[in-house]
């Protein structure tokens, strides 16, 4: 099938981007810190503080996936009839601006999902018509398209298959999937698998259970028919997408990896920050709220290393927040801070791949709006990907420090990650480093480089707001020019704004910005 028009080969090159890690504040003394430590000006004292930052440029402190961003498609795009649409020149060409990445295909619905092997299932069956098949059927026609858009999008398909069909004795009953995998191996199709979403919720789904060393053998009876596929023989297989890891969660994980931990290539779980219905702009700009991941990367890193010591993690299928979102809030310029910096803290403590969820029109936590248009995440996704790299670098910060006060957590407004900067970028020669920084703070933040970056050449990427609803905005703009397509087949061009070398960096209030250092020689940079 062919791609469409917007499809030029070789185009991918220049828009894949790398991958991002996390390093946040620590004193040159306290490099392999973690803890964020603060950098504010005490009260009392006037005038702005200067925040003095070099990087380690000798060796990365992690190597992520150069997929490590990427996008997850919900089943439920389906509902109103059959996955045309995917075809849209506009919508492939959004979606390769964001490769290399995997697109995951699944969600709640992917438990109801059956697969037939039929190019029109409401005449096949004689029934009320393709809507209703697709709300409970993936026929083949809808895998064409899907496929198809992943490939012509420079994407790597991941699909979850249903979990829910069960034998009396509660073992997965495979042969629905049986069929989907012949289908897709005539056509050849390259896919990596998935069984289920979210199976530590099936009870609330169904009133029925799978419990962690079931899903577990689940999981070792698809590895065994992949296997017998030849096309499939060597499939990766990720799992097991569990939720977030409360008490009863990281049991069924434990469940699992007894089982199956040597049977998937990566372990993955679930994280939405905010409940969607309840949701306000200032939840956006907590430091409190962007730190409860740590404390999930901890816990889910703990089990894995007791079963699978070096086994990859993901964290596959992350929304600002649940219950699909709130329109004006999590799919506003404020969500960013909350996507950066789960961009920046997931890549700092080694998770190798990150699932945006969703790419298109599923509630209100997508890149794309239902009528293709990207949102604010998707132009911060799109800067991430031409300007981060795989390799995450540590910084080293200094500052007038504020002192704690008794009983009181002091979390950081201010954020910084550095990476080497992509090696996709044919603007940048190797060596180069790109730091990304969130400042949450209601006054700007005004920072000298130091060290090895001292007296650089610095290209400035500041993403802003545009227009009247500030915060809450769906546009935004670049160095002052507002984003939008060029037309349907051509993204705009990125362009930055370049600083004189020695300049201070001066970061606005409430902004997040991209700053590539050019020419430092990095030797953690010069070669992938």
């Amino acid at each position: 099938m062919p791609c469409p028009s917007s499809c030029p080969p070789g185009l991918l090159a220049l828009m894949a981007p790398g991958l991002a890690l996390i390093a946040t504040f620590s004193l040159p003394s306290q490099a392999g810190d973690r803890r964020a430590l603060p950098v504010e000006k005490p009260s009392g004292v006037k005038g702005r503080t200067l925040i003095l930052l070099d990087v380690n440029t000798k060796s990365p402190v992690r190597i992520i996936s150069e997929n490590f961003l990427s996008l997850q498609l919900d089943p439920s795009i389906i509902h109103d009839g059959w996955l045309d649409f995917l075809s849209s020149r506009r919508l492939v060409t959004l979606a390769r601006g964001l490769a290399p990445a995997f697109l995951r295909f699944a969600g709640k619905r992917t438990d109801f999902l059956q697969f037939h092997n039929v190019k029109n299932p409401a005449k096949s069956r004689g029934g009320p018509g393709p809507d209703y098949y697709l709300k409970n059927y993936e026929d083949a026609r809808s895998l064409d398209k899907l496929y198809n858009f992943a490939d012509c999008s420079g994407l790597h398909l991941i699909f979850a298959l249903n979990a829910l069909r069960r034998n009396p004795n509660n073992s997965w009953n495979s042969s629905n999937a049986l069929s989907l995998l012949k289908y897709s191996a005539s056509k050849k199709y390259n896919i990596s698998w998935e069984l289920g979403n979210e199976p530590n919720n099936y009870r609330t789904l169904i009133g029925r259970s799978v419990n962690g060393s079931q899903l577990g053998k689940d999981y070792t009876q698809l590895r065994s028919l992949l296997q017998l596929i030849r096309t499939y023989s060597r499939a990766h297989l990720y799992g097991p997408n569990i939720g977030r890891p409360r008490k009863n969660v990281i049991a069924f994980l434990e469940g699992f990896m007894k089982v199956a931990g040597g049977t998937v290539d990566a372990v993955t779980w679930q994280h939405y920050y905010i409940d969607g219905r309840v949701a306000k702009v200032t939840d956006f700009l907590k430091t409190r709220l962007l730190d409860t991941l740590s404390d999930q990367i901890r816990k889910i890193q703990k089990v894995v290393n007791t079963y699978t010591p070096g086994k990859k993690i993901w964290l596959e299928g992350v929304g600002m927040t649940s219950a699909g979102g709130m329109n004006n809030l999590s799919d506003s310029y404020a969500a960013g801070f909350l996507w950066l910096n789960t961009l920046g803290l997931l890549a700092s403590q080694g998770i190798d791949v990150v699932v945006r969820h969703s790419f298109l029109d599923h509630g209100h936590n997508h890149l794309v709006d239902q009528n293709f248009n990207p949102l604010p995440d998707y132009w911060l996704s799109l800067l991430y990907k031409r300007l981060i790299g795989p390799k995450v670098l540590a910084i080293h910060v200094a500052g007038l420090q504020r002192k704690p006060r008794p009983g009181r957590v002091i979390r950081d407004k201010l954020r910084i990650y550095a990476h080497c900067t992509s090696y996709h970028n044919h603007n940048y020669v190797r060596g180069s480093i790109t730091l990304y920084i969130i400042n949450l703070h209601r006054s700007r933040k005004k920072i000298k480089l130091a060290g090895t970056l001292r007296d650089k050449i610095v290209h400035q990427y500041l993403l802003q707001p545009y227009g009247k609803d500030g915060l809450h905005s769906k546009s935004v703009q670049l160095n002052g020019q507002p984003l939008a397509m060029v037309d349907d087949g051509t993204l705009p061009e990125l362009k930055p704004r370049p600083l004189r070398a020695g300049r201070t960096l001066v970061i606005p209030p409430l902004t997040m910005s991209f700053y590539v250092v050019k020419n430092v020689n990095a030797l953690a940079c010069r070669y992938r």
